[in-house]
């Protein structure tokens, strides 16, 4: 008699959301995105390399470390970087800009970090229907220590917080930060999560973790201005730096791009109807 059985089924999670994941720069805090930017741009000026925003803002989503790293390998970079040291960068160049930016990171992230338009009454609302605010962020828990009592004066709390260097498995882009927060938030399914990120290796992080992924295309990395260098712009400007904020969000993955956190709630009621049909993240 044969004793295999070769059924195939899929285990599909029926039921509600249960917790929402944030990033913390660029989603909830700091339009723009400018805190680690700014500070990531004087670290390199310390030592004689003198990088753009834009070269700044590239690997943005990473762990700070890494970030660094990824920066100065950036073929752009790593010619100035070539021609100032007659090297490429290694690793204890990295760990040399890691020690000037924490300080300074650290001094001056509350100076960037209000909360974004909408962010506090979104998440209000969010606990009002009884879900879980789990959050995890490229800072380390250094910075954090300095950032999370500026942000509960603001009225962010979340549920529970992972820092880029918690971890003994690492950051974004893989899942580990994501799935800490469902572990710690008591979460019976990670389809049951949302995770919302401005950046392409927090949208990979959620992807990588089962999740549905929201993409924040206005108020973080990709676009890159404060909210008032946004009201500045016209509507055609907006609408050209909405497109390519989005189209690369979208390319990454995300399920959903929205310009910021205040426009979050339609798409999660869109979610769990997609859910109640049967579909998966």
């Amino acid at each position: 008699m044969n004793s295999s059985y070769p059924y195939h089924f899929t285990r599909r999670y029926v039921g509600k959301l249960e917790a929402v994941i944030f990033d913390w720069a660029g989603t909830v805090l700091d339009f723009g995105s400018f805190a680690p930017t700014q500070v990531l741009v004087e670290a390199f000026a310390q030592i004689g390399i003198h990088l753009t925003l834009d070269e700044a803002r590239g690997p943005m989503g990473l762990a700070k470390w890494d970030h660094i790293k990824a920066v100065g390998q950036m073929p752009s970079v790593a010619a100035r970087w070539q021609a100032q040291f007659g090297a490429a960068m290694n690793d204890a160049d990295v760990d040399r800009i890691y020690a000037l930016f924490m300080p300074m990171q650290i001094e001056h992230v509350g100076r960037f970090s209000l909360p974004i338009r909408g962010a506090i009454e979104t998440i209000t609302q969010l606990r009002q229907r009884g879900l879980k605010i789990g959050s995890c962020t490229g800072y380390p828990r250094a910075v954090m220590n300095t950032l999370q009592p500026i942000a509960a004066d603001y009225g962010f709390v979340p549920d529970h917080i992972v820092a880029a260097d918690d971890l003994k498995a690492g950051a974004r882009p893989g899942p580990w930060m994501a799935l800490a927060n469902v572990i710690e938030l008591g979460i019976g399914h990670v389809a049951a999560c949302v995770k919302v990120d401005d950046t392409i290796p927090g949208i990979s992080e959620g992807l990588n973790a089962g999740m549905w992924t929201v993409g924040l295309a206005i108020s973080g990395n990709e676009v890159g201005l404060t909210q008032d260098e946004w009201d500045a712009l016209d509507i055609e400007q907006q609408e050209q730096k909405r497109d390519q904020a989005s189209r690369k969000l979208a390319q990454a993955g995300a399920h959903y791009v929205i310009d910021s956190i205040a426009d979050l709630l339609p798409v999660l009621n869109e979610i769990e109807l997609r859910m109640a049909a049967g579909e998966q993240p």
